[in-house]
């Protein structure tokens, strides 16, 4: 699909000399509510956040420091001013949305120093109507050495002792980790986005935009309410390093009314830059099966031996069960040399991506597949060896091109990439983007396992379909588990960066065939909303496929589709409850996904979001009475009924139980 634009001109409101300037600058969304005010205090950039009457973010701090604590954020002049506005609406290849509206007021203030070095750093700031944005952009300007950035100033001076719901920074679990929920006040540092829940509104959350040759941005707590950029450094403490010039991801904040506003909020992707695929039409969505779970749950290993999993012939043998169950492309993992029981303690631990495993034919596999009309998806796991990696990694993906594989999986199991940089500095960064492009070139799809924050890129590489960065489904299969609240608390927090490859849809809650003890804490029918509510272009079934075959209820997931018209969440609170109805791209039809924590709950559902005159089959996929997950979890009531824009339904969830509808146009 080509995107096709509707686009205003940028509007040149002034742009007023320096002399004829005053100190401070306000600039507000196009429906006035949300403003950002900057001035100069003493020479030093200040900035602070209005939404409607109320302060969000007090008079905060603005700048950055350099090596050998040369410092860039005092002693300014302004010497030019610019306001702009901007409205357009663009088309994404794939989502959760087609069309988009990308509406903001700008403001770019020129700053240079007073003193002899006369350096200069603009500041471009953006007003939505959901949000705001600002980022630094530091001209070529005759530097000639090296830039090293120590750190980043920028400072978020919250009015409000909120509660934020957050997960660890620096961790060895990259972004894998329950979330807490506690006030501003008491935060460490931590990952964005950073969710905060104010007692009377509105919900925020901060993140980044456009991250591209820059270190993430995390949030150190400083003090009280006050938080601060805290970049992820190299190795050796430096957090950027570049030359003559840099600008910087754009630092956001999403503003919603409640909770649930944030999640329609497309700011993240408008500050991206717009497709730069000319041709997309290899790039599509879809759902699949894979030799996964079995691994996870321990019926089958990743590596050779008796019970290997990627074997020629289990491969055909889930062939033809996506065969039968009309799925049309199918992981495998383990299917190349390097897999050991212990492969992933080794440090710099050696794969190889154009060997096979034994017992695996992949020329004989993927014509087989052809045969059936399914589709291989590639996988390959790294082990954060990225020297290993990048040194195969043409062979590799000319490897999948030649055999007819058009998505790969790549993981970077390691608690640092190449045993010393963090997966989220700029080293990792940019292995990340780099990657994507590669892949580009090769007619390749991709979806990163331990990756790195999404942050919009997909669209402007629309190839880069989907990420983990979270505590997924396997969890399930060998730990505690994730707690019946998880799921509803994923779409306030890491669901506002992106899309999120968390392979739900395991029928077998009680995993039969796994762990003694282990389980998956929803029911099933949870487990069939969650295709709804946790949006992925590319949406695993992830359970053992004969757990499928002759289930009813399979028809659900048999007609959900994996790329929307559009997306709204008619309710929900973080870590309560849940429901997101999504029109399918291709069709009329509206699918619905409604979930709960452990809490069994009743939930009036509105049916306004229906096309008006037009009648509806609901065909509901919701817990059998008297189920939850403790109690006949794998339990599903299936009903018909005729419904119409105005009705409304009421759904029974049980105990993290869920319901899934389809509305079928009549």
């Amino acid at each position: 699909m080509i995107k096709k634009f509707i686009a205003l001109p940028a509007l040149l409101i002034s742009l007023v000399a320096c002399s004829q300037q005053s100190d401070s600058y306000e600039i507000a969304s196009p429906d006035g509510r949300n403003r950002i005010n900057f001035k100069l205090e003493n020479n030093s950039p200040i900035y602070a956040v209005m939404n409607g009457e109320k302060e969000i973010i007090s008079p905060s701090k603005m700048g950055f420091v350099f090596k050998n604590s040369d410092s860039l954020y005092q002693n300014f002049k302004i010497t030019g001013v610019e306001e702009s506005s901007y409205d357009e609406t663009w088309e994404q290849v794939w989502g959760e949305k087609h069309e988009i509206r990308n509406n903001y007021n700008q403001l770019s203030v020129k700053l240079q120093e007073k003193d002899s070095k006369q350096r200069k750093l603009e500041v471009q700031f953006r007003a939505f109507d959901d949000g705001v944005a600002f980022r630094y952009v530091f001209p070529e300007q005759g530097i000639k050495d090296s830039i090293f950035i120590m750190d980043e100033l920028t400072t978020f001076n919250l009015t409000e002792d909120g509660k934020a719901w957050w997960i660890p920074a620096y961790d060895e679990q990259r972004y894998e980790n329950l979330f807490t929920a506690s006030a501003v006040s008491t935060l460490d540092t931590v990952h964005t986005p950073l969710t905060i829940e104010n007692e009377n509104g509105p919900a925020i959350s901060f993140h980044e935009a456009n991250l591209e040759d820059f270190a993430s941005m995390t949030l150190a707590h400083i003090s009280g309410t006050k938080l601060k950029a805290d970049l992820v450094p190299w190795a050796d403490g430096i957090k950027v390093r570049t030359t003559k010039s840099f600008t910087t991801p754009w630092r956001t904040i999403q503003i919603g009314e409640k909770p649930t506003d944030l999640i329609s909020s497309y700011l993240i992707l408008n500050l991206n830059e717009p497709n730069k695929l000319e041709d997309t039409s290899w790039i599509k969505t879809f759902k699949y099966i894979g030799i996964w779970w079995g691994m996870h749950i321990g019926k089958f290993t990743f590596w050779e031996g008796e019970n290997q999993g990627a074997t020629t012939a289990n491969a055909k043998d889930y062939i033809q069960y996506a065969d039968t169950l009309g799925i049309d492309h199918l992981l495998i993992e383990g299917w190349n040399k390097g897999w050991t029981p212990n492969w992933y303690q080794n440090a710099m631990h050696q794969f190889s991506f154009t060997k096979e495993a034994d017992n695996f034919d992949l020329k004989e596999v993927t014509d087989y597949a052809a045969d059936h009309d399914v589709e291989i998806v590639g996988y390959h796991e790294t082990g954060s060896n990225l020297i290993n990696y990048l040194k195969q990694i043409d062979s590799a993906f000319a490897l999948y091109q030649k055999r007819g594989i058009h998505t790969v999986k790549i993981g970077q199991v390691g608690s640092k990439l190449n045993m010393k940089e963090w997966h989220q500095g700029q080293f990792g960064v940019n292995y990340y983007r780099y990657v994507l492009k590669k892949a580009a070139e090769y007619g390749l799809q991709v979806y990163f396992h331990e990756p790195i924050k999404d942050t919009g890129e997909r669209r402007t590489y629309p190839n880069m379909m989907a990420r983990e960065g979270a505590r997924g489904q396997e969890y399930n299969a060998w730990s505690e588990g994730n707690p019946p609240n998880y799921t509803t608390i994923l779409p306030f927090t890491r669901l506002l960066a992106g899309p999120m490859d968390f392979t739900p849809a395991v029928f077998d809650v009680e995993v039969s065939q796994g762990y003694p003890g282990k389980r998956v804490h929803s029911t099933r029918a949870k487990q069939m909303a969650l295709m709804v509510v946790l949006y992925s272009p590319l949406q695993m079934l992830a359970d053992l496929p004969e757990y499928y075959v002759g289930q009813p209820e399979f028809k659900f997931l048999e007609d959900v589709p994996t790329d929307w018209d559009d997306t709204k969440v008619l309710n929900g609170e973080i870590g309560q409850f849940i429901t997101t109805v999504r029109k399918d791209f291709n069709s009329e039809d509206w699918f619905l996904g409604s979930i709960t924590n452990e809490e069994a709950r009743d939930l009036e559902i509105s049916l306004d979001f229906l096309e008006k005159g037009a009648s509806y089959e609901a065909h509901i996929y919701a817990d059998a009475e008297g189920t939850g997950y403790q109690n006949n979890p794998a339990e599903v009531k299936i009903s018909n009924k005729k419904v119409k824009s105005g009705d409304s339904l009421t759904l029974h969830l049980g105990e993290s139980g869920g319901a899934a509808i389809r509305f079928k146009k009549l």
